[in-house]
């Protein structure tokens, strides 16, 4: 099952459960324009609401991720697109986020700009050898967005995020890595079989526990201590209650593979 516009491609697998979201302007460097983000925004809602779901991964087509945002269609007054970006492109990211599902980004050749701000936004990244990483923003005279300035310096620390948005300090895939900005480096012409299998992995995994897993990631960063543990709480008795805790416990006092669907 497929759905297709002119600058986002989703194709659902039934058999896994993995969403693959596709960045389909290849003839434009998957820039984000107004249309982009609007059809990102509608993908993570097809997404939403597909009840087969387990996770999403997302690709950019052609010969690179993404370009950032599309600074040609920004001349000669960026004043008068910007805005209209932003205000497409920053809901459809928050979409993303409240998704019920982990989200994977994988990576090749370019990762600029508002595309380096979806990849610090997704759970996990893997990355083909090949890709650069560079925010690319006060090089324009602009200034981050697509929540990189929330991201980044929870990933990497204040200084480099700093260095990363004013000396537009491009990083490697293995740089990326060794920063914490990816959580794995492939080669070049084996990121599609190696995100395929990362994403089934996490697909065969316990769905809601990783829904509850990530609200929990998220709100440590603004919770106090006694706040987060509450959170902890509610969330560990819910999993508790669920098919698929009671499936992981039993699997593992019973020692053999648990089978997880999701519930």
């Amino acid at each position: 099952m497929s759905e297709t516009n002119d600058a986002v491609t989703i194709e659902f697998d039934e058999a896994t459960g993995v969403a693959h979201l596709w960045l389909n302007r290849p003839d434009g460097a998957n820039a984000v324009d107004p249309v982009l983000a609007t059809a990102f925004h509608a993908a993570i809602d097809a997404i939403g609401a597909w009840e087969g779901a387990r996770v999403v991964l997302i690709r950019g087509r052609g010969k690179m991720f993404s370009g950032g945002g599309d600074v040609k269609a920004f001349a000669p007054e960026p004043s008068a697109v910007v805005p209209a970006v932003l205000d497409a492109w920053h809901p459809a990211l928050l979409a993303m986020l409240e998704l019920d599902v982990p989200v994977i980004a994988a990576t090749h050749s370019a990762v600029a700009g508002a595309g380096f701000g979806l990849v610090a936004a997704a759970d996990l990244v893997i990355a083909a050898r090949g890709s650069k990483f560079v925010l690319a923003f006060t090089g324009i005279g602009l200034t981050p967005d697509s929540g990189s300035t929330w991201f980044l310096p929870r990933l990497v620390g204040h200084h480099r995020a700093a260095e990363l948005v004013l000396l537009n300090r491009p990083l490697s895939a293995d740089e990326a890595l060794s920063w914490g900005i990816v959580n794995m480096v492939v080669d070049d012409d084996a990121l599609g079989v190696e995100a395929e299998a990362l994403a089934v992995k996490v697909a065969a995994g316990p769905t809601r526990s990783y829904a509850a897993a990530r609200r929990l990631l998220r709100g440590t960063w603004s919770n106090d201590v006694r706040t987060q543990m509450d959170a902890e709480h509610s969330a560990m008795v819910t999993a508790s209650q669920s098919a698929d805790g009671k499936e992981g416990v039993n699997a593992y006092v019973e020692r053999r593979p648990a089978a997880f669907r999701g519930q």
